[in-house]
């Protein structure tokens, strides 16, 4: 699951990013949008050639999401997930099998989550966050962060200096603010993705 720690961190970015890469390499890659959003789907079916799925625990009973998540992973490769909002946030009242937010998702389908971080604006401070989010929930796992809004190379080893010195974390990849021609440029390895063998027999198609 690609998600963050708020909104506008760059998780649909990051996200069709990946699944474009992926599709070009002629990986089938399932993909899914936590909540009810319409519209980052939409742009997941352009990425991919293949359709997206919602799973939003609020509006959906645990059948349901099982059965968006089978008809997601059916064929595919690998899959990611689009999270919304910042990783914990939900609604106040719990609905038909949650209160909608992301993490209920990873933790019920065990999908290790990629944390997006905005760091425009801080450097070592993108540790505490890192670490905050990777103790907050035990069901929930934190396998590797994304820094965004690199500004330099020197912001970028201070940020994951913090994370590596004091956490024994590694981050996956940084994305640098500006490139000349407008677009993103990637740093270090890409982030790790959950394969189908990952997926919990109990919804594997």
């Amino acid at each position: 699951m690609i998600a963050a720690p708020r909104s506008g961190s760059g998780k649909t970015t990051v996200t069709l990013g990946l699944l474009r890469a992926l599709a070009r390499r002629g990986v089938k890659v399932g993909s899914f949008k936590c909540g009810p959003d319409y519209i980052d789907p939409a742009f997941h079916k352009i990425a991919t050639g293949r359709s997206s799925y919602n799973l939003d625990s609020w509006t959906m009973s645990g059948e349901v999401l099982d059965s968006n998540f089978a008809r997601g992973i059916a064929g595919a490769d690998m899959i990611i997930a689009e999270g919304s909002m910042g990783l914990f946030d939900g609604v106040a009242s719990i609905g038909a099998s949650g209160d909608g937010s992301s993490s209920d998702i990873a933790a019920r389908f065990a999908l290790p989550v990629v944390l997006v971080i905005d760091v425009s604006g801080q450097s070592q401070s993108a540790g505490a966050v890192a670490k905050g989010f990777r103790d907050f929930h035990p069901d929930v796992k934190i396998a590797g962060v994304i820094l965004g809004n690199v500004a330099s190379e020197r912001h970028r080893l201070l940020a994951t200096k913090s994370r590596s010195a004091r956490h024994r974390g590694r981050s996956s990849g940084s994305v640098k603010s500006r490139a000349r021609d407008g677009q993103p440029v990637w740093r270090r390895r890409s982030p790790r993705i959950v394969h189908r063998r990952h997926v919990p027999r109990s919804v594997a198609v």
